[in-house]
C-alpha cells in the first residue's frame, strides 16, 4: 500500500479546486499534447477520444477535479480506480509508463497556470499523482497475476484469427475470434470487453475496446461492432476484415459485469449497441437453469438496426418462462410487424419499467448512450430503486486520471 498523503499535500491540492474548475480542460489538453510528442506513449492511447473535439480531455479534466475534491475521502473514488485499472490492463499499461504521465501533467499545470503554479503546488500534485499511481499499479499487478494464473489467460497482446463474420443488422456486424495458437482462452465475466490492436494500412496502430457479446467459454470470443459514421476502426472491421484475418487482442477486462447471483429478478435494459454486454449476461443467466427471473428490455430504432434479436428470443423460449423479452422500436418500418419483430412502439422509459418490472425487488443492469443512462439512472432512483441495485455502463471514454 502507498504511504499516506501528507496533510499539507491534501490541503494544497484541495486549494487548487477553483483553479481546476476554471482551467482544468486547458491543463488536460496541454498534458496530452506533451505526452503525444513521444510516439511510443501516443500509441498506447485511443486517439479517437483525443484532439480538439475529443471527449477524453473533458473526461480527464472532470476526473482530476474529482480527485482534488475527494483527496481527503478517497473511498469515494474506489469505483473509478477499479475502472481505470481494468482499462489499463486491457491496454497493457505497465509501471514504466506512469512517469511519462507524471511529467506531462506537472508540466501542463505549470504551462497553463504560469506563476500561480508555485513550487508548493507542483510538489503537492506530484505527491498526489504518485499516491494514486501506486494504488493503480498495485491493483493492475493483481489483475495481471490473475490472468497469468488462470487457464487460458495471458498478458500483453495475443494473436487471434477471425473464425466467423456475420452481419447482425444494417449497422452491427459480429466477429468470432479464436486463438491463432489453437489454445484455450480465459473465460470472461459477462459484461467485459476486449481491447484490439488494429494495424490499418498507412496509419499508426489503433486501440479500440469492444464488448464481448457471447457467453463465457474457453474457446474464443464474439464481439458485435456497430459501424460509426466517422469511425475509422469500425469501418475497417466491417469493410476489410474477413474470416481468416488476424488481430492482436488483450485479455478480457472491465468492471461492468453481471451482479453476483441472488434471489432478486434481473432486469437487463439496453439501447442501441448497448445490448452487446446484455446478450452475454443473458446467455450466462440462461445457462444457470432454474433460478432468477430475467427480463430483457431493449430499444432499437427499427428492425433495420436491431441486432441479435433471434438469439435473445431463442434463449427466452428455451427458459420455460423464466426469461421474458420486450423489444421497443422507436420508428418501426412498415415491414416491422408488432408482436413478431417488436413489442412496443416508441422509447423505453423508467415509467414503463415501473409498470412492468418489480421495482422494489430487482437488480437493474443498464447499458446505452449517456442520454439513455442519464434518464434511467435518475428515473429509477426517483422511483425508489436504491442506487446499489442500479448497475450501468456507457460507451465512450471513462472519467479517468490516466486514461487511454
Amino acid at each position: 500500500m502507498p504511504r499516506e498523503l501528507s496533510e499539507s499535500t491534501i490541503s494544497t491540492v484541495k486549494a487548487t479546486v477553483p483553479a481546476l474548475e476554471a482551467h482544468g480542460l486547458a491543463v488536460t489538453r496541454r498534458m496530452y499534447e506533451r505526452m503525444f510528442q513521444n510516439p511510443d506513449i501516443r500509441d498506447l492511447f485511443n486517439q479517437s477520444h483525443h484532439g480538439e473535439t475529443g471527449s477524453q480531455p473533458h473526461a480527464l479534466a472532470a476526473a482530476v477535479l474529482a480527485y482534488a475534491r475527494n483527496i481527503d475521502n478517497l473511498d469515494a473514488l474506489a469505483g473509478a480506480v477499479e475502472r481505470i485499472a481494468q482499462k489499463h490492463v486491457g491496454l497493457n499499461i505497465l509501471p514504466e509508463h506512469y512517469p511519462y504521465v507524471a511529467d506531462a501533467l506537472l508540466a501542463a499545470i505549470e504551462d497553463v497556470l504560469g506563476d500561480a503554479a508555485t513550487p508548493e503546488i507542483l510538489a503537492a500534485w506530484g505527491e498526489a499523482y504518485w499516491f494514486l499511481a501506486d494504488v493503480l499499479i498495485g491493483r493492475e499487478a493483481e489483475i495481471y497475476a490473475e490472468h497469468v494464473a488462470a487457464p487460458g489467460g495471458w498478458i500483453g497482446w495475443r494473436d487471434f484469427v477471425i473464425a466467423e463474420k456475420r452481419r447482425e443488422s444494417d449497422v452491427i456486424t459480429s466477429f468470432v475470434l479464436k486463438p491463432a495458437d489453437g489454445g484455450t482462452t480465459l473465460p470472461h465475466r459477462p459484461g467485459q470487453y476486449l481491447t484490439l490492436w488494429l494495424e490499418l494500412p498507412d496509419r499508426t496502430p489503433l486501440k479500440r475496446n469492444y464488448t464481448i457479446s457471447s457467453a463465457p467459454g474457453d474457446d474464443g470470443y464474439r464481439i458485435s461492432v456497430k459501424r460509426e459514421p466517422q469511425g475509422v476502426a469500425s469501418s475497417w472491421l466491417h469493410d476489410s476484415l474477413q474470416p481468416g484475418g488476424r488481430l492482436k487482442v488483450g485479455a478480457p477486462a472491465g468492471e461492468f459485469v453481471l451482479p453476483e447471483p441472488s434471489e432478486r429478478p434481473v432486469i437487463l435494459v439496453s439501447g442501441g449497441v448497448g445490448l452487446t454486454p446484455m446478450v452475454s449476461m443473458l446467455s450466462a443467466l440462461a445457462k444457470q437453469g432454474a433460478g432468477q427471473a430475467v427480463h430483457f428490455v431493449h430499444g432499437a430504432l427499427s428492425g433495420a438496426t436491431h441486432a441479435l434479436g433471434t438469439e435473445v428470443r431463442a434463449l427466452a423460449e428455451a427458459s420455460g418462462g423464466r426469461i421474458r423479452t420486450t423489444f421497443f422500436y422507436e420508428k418501426p418500418r412498415p415491414q416491422d410487424v408488432k408482436g413478431e419483430a417488436y413489442d412496443e412502439a416508441g422509447l423505453v422509459t423508467p415509467e414503463w419499467l415501473a409498470k412492468h418490472t418489480p421495482l422494489s425487488d430487482a437488480e437493474y443492469v443498464l447499458c446505452g448512450p449517456r442520454g439513455f443512462l442519464r434518464a434511467f439512472v435518475g428515473g429509477l432512483v426517483s422511483l425508489g430503486v436504491p442506487s446499489s441495485r442500479i448497475h450501468y455502463e456507457f460507451f465512450g471514454p471513462a472519467d479517468e486520471l490516466l486514461a487511454a
